[in-house]
């Protein structure tokens, strides 16, 4: 039962996410090379900054901590994963030839071993270049992809930072423009051709048993970052890229290749093919997160933000394909069931905070996978790590996406068995529960707002999540309400934006059942609600709403709350505890006239806009009506209305500034035959009405004052 409760919890301030990871005093031994030194501190300033870009807030941030962990002394795993020991790697250093002078430059001392292996790694390519006459386009860009091919690697090999930093800068700007040229032009048959071939011939380059590691260490900064870039060319481009990221996986440190993704997932640009760019770097990161041996919540812990941040973005832009999308995604589940392995694998009691974890990026990666048309096949796949959110107390302190997650889980629950029984999610008895419990009633209304809300899902969850609401508020319990035991002002914020929503349904859906059940859905909220708050959450919504039908609707809910409130007063009961009655209830109050005000004189002073506002303005007269007949029939005052003040307010600053308007406008549209005059003419017909009535009552109290 605590796994279906967990989407409805209430928030609950005072805390302040993970706590903090134990400092790190020990820094990982330099790497030997001064490029790789060099890339080194650049990616660590890179990590200070928080990256390239940034696209709104996520549930967590870069911890420059976490990342120091990948950083740590590599001397002390040296038994655990000798492999990834570089000085167990590179082959002892035989004597130093003779410094080789180059004109303009320091000489630099070359090694024998790693040069000839060098040598070795490009037999192949060199063979390959006599073949090639340069006599078409794919012939010259292949030999160009040798010649700097072999100039990173000798420039690496001998120890040439600034020529090695060129090369690699050169390498880099070549295949960006050999898959710039191919995205722009997804027509051009050669030109997807030639990033196939380019893109092979860096994987083959890769795959070379003779290739020194110091080269692949060099290359892994910049090389996922380009290959990935060729994804969205083709299906094959795809797979190749796929194989480069994971050849630097298999050959250099997974904790180095941790944050070298998580920097190339953090620049995407638009240059590229998005969602395309980020389906090789994210299925790395399942393969880094299954080859890290140590520190799998810190570095996880790392990644999660920035996985969320970017498909979140990318998700959201309306020129993203459906392609694209669903491979982005089939990924990203892959990405959280690696991380569920990696949890499996752990030893009991030593992965709680990694379940915790698990449990927030998956509610957030059910948001996001919501709004493919193929949200089932995912949420199934997901369904079975729902159960990891009961580790995690309280949600509160994180972003929407994970509230968003929750309730979508509810509503999948709801509409498909098969999501239930794998999320074990017991829907009865949570229903039941939401029923009968009107403090957690109202957490559920809270959270459902997200869906509400949400201008990314498809309208269906949100006519399910209309539709869950209507069964939970079921029942007539309002009756039973004390204001002194049922105070929601606690929740008073979340109501709002949740009813707010429900509003926005009712007023942009084009499915009238739908609208029609966001209707009853809001009325039954509302009643819910104990009278000294809703006034307050009836008036918020009214002067936070643009929509002037919408304004006259929630007018008419006041109106309608007056009326039941004026009946209990008239009738036996009522009377018997009149004080208490009076005193509990705002809405035959002075605030009533101020509500009223605020559409027949808007803040900006002067009468409100017409005709646009004339279904608002037709019920704000209508309410001041109904308050004035009924005050003058019961010979009260509650409201204030039949005071000589409020009677000289409401002629002077309400009603003749208001009469002048509509006389005006209906003369300019009199004589004219266009439908614009005709429609301008027939909405202000009912209002000019009123307004005349209104006028005659106003005008006979001001002659006969109280």
């Amino acid at each position: 039962m605590k796994s279906s409760v967990f989407c409805f919890r209430p928030t609950s301030p005072g805390r302040d996410g993970f706590e903090s990871l134990e400092e790190v005093k020990s820094s990982r031994t330099p790497r030997s090379s001064p490029y790789i030194k060099e890339k080194c501190r650049n990616l660590m300033a890179w990590i200070g900054k928080g990256g390239h870009k940034h696209y709104g807030s996520s549930d967590f941030s870069y911890d420059p901590m976490s990342y120091a962990l990948n950083f740590e002394d590599e001397a002390s795993r040296a038994d655990e994963l000798p492999s990834l020991n570089f000085s167990s790697r590179l082959p002892a250093t035989p004597d130093r030839s003779p410094d080789i002078k180059h004109l303009g430059e320091t000489p630099v001392p070359i090694r024998r071993e790693v040069a000839v292996k060098s040598c070795l790694a490009f037999e192949g390519i060199a063979s390959g270049m006599a073949e090639l006459d340069g006599s078409s386009s794919a012939d010259t860009l292949l030999l160009e992809i040798h010649q700097i091919l072999n100039s990173c690697s000798k420039s690496i090999s001998g120890g040439d930072f600034s020529h090695s930093q060129t090369s690699v800068s050169e390498l880099v700007s070549f295949l960006d423009s050999v898959s710039d040229a191919a995205v722009s032009e997804p027509e051009n048959g050669d030109a997807k051709a030639n990033a196939f071939k380019i893109l092979s011939e860096i994987y083959q380059f890769l795959c070379s048993p003779s290739l020194d590691h110091e080269i692949l260490d060099a290359l892994s900064f910049e090389l996922p970052k380009s290959a990935s870039k060729f994804a969205g060319i083709s299906p094959q481009c795809l797979e190749i890229a796929d194989n480069v990221v994971r050849q630097f996986i298999q050959t250099c440190s997974p904790r180095d290749m941790l944050s070298i993704l998580c920097e190339a997932l953090d620049s995407t640009n638009k240059t590229v093919k998005a969602a395309a760019y980020l389906s090789p770097l994210i299925s790395g990161l399942s393969n880094v997160f299954l080859s890290i041996r140590r520190r799998h919540f810190e570095q996880i812990k790392v990644a999660m933000p920035v996985v969320v941040k970017v498909v979140k973005v990318i998700s959201s832009e309306p020129d993203s394909q459906d392609t694209e999308l669903k491979t982005l995604f089939d990924r990203v589940v892959v990405n959280a069931l690696s991380i569920q392995t990696v949890c499996t694998n752990m030893e009991t009691g030593e992965n709680g905070k990694l379940r915790a974890l698990i449990g927030l990026y998956v509610l957030q990666i059910l948001a996001l996978v919501s709004v493919s048309a193929n949200h089932l096949q995912f949420a199934l796949r997901l369904a079975s790590l729902l159960p990891y959110c009961e580790d995690e107390e309280d949600c509160s302190r994180f972003s929407s996406h994970v509230h968003l997650g929750a309730s979508l889980s509810v509503i999948l629950a709801q509409k498909y068995d098969e999501f239930a029984r794998t999320a074990k999610l017991d829907l009865s008895a949570l229903k039941t529960e939401l029923q009968n419990n009107q403090t957690k009633k109202w957490q559920a209304i809270g959270m459902l707002k997200h869906i509400f809300s949400s201008v990314d899902l498809p309208w269906e969850f949100k006519r399910d999540a209309v539709d869950f609401l209507l069964y939970i508020t079921s029942g007539d319990i309002s009756n039973e309400l004390d204001d002194e035991h049922n105070d929601c002002s606690l929740y008073m914020t979340s109501i709002f934006s949740a009813l707010q929503a429900v509003t926005m349904i009712i007023i942009y859906t084009s499915d009238a059942e739908l609208r029609k059940n966001a209707f009853e859905a809001l009325k039954r909220v509302l009643g819910d609600i104990p009278n000294s708050q809703r006034f307050d959450i009836l008036k918020a919504l009214i002067k936070n709403n643009d929509s002037s039908s919408m304004v006259a609707i929630l007018l008419d809910l006041v109106r309608g709350e007056m009326h039941r409130e004026s009946t209990l007063r008239m009738s036996d009961k009522a009377l018997e505890a009149d004080s208490k009655s009076c005193q509990n209830t705002l809405f035959w109050s002075t605030s009533i006239l101020e509500l009223v005000e605020s559409v027949l004189r808007p803040v900006a002073g002067g009468p409100p806009i017409l005709p646009d506002n004339s279904d608002a303005v037709l019920s704000a007269l209508n309410l001041y009506r109904y308050v004035l007949m009924t005050e003058s029939a019961g010979k009260t005052n509650y409201t204030g209305v039949r005071s000589k003040n409020n009677f000289q307010k409401a002629y002077n600053e309400w009603l003749l500034p208001l009469r002048i308007l509509v006389s005006s406008i209906k003369a300019a549209n009199k004589n004219d035959d266009d439908q614009l005059a005709v429609d301008t003419v027939c909405a202000l017909n009912p209002v000019e009405l009123v307004l005349y009535r209104c006028l005659e009552l106003v005008e006979e109290n001001l002659k006969h004052p109280v």
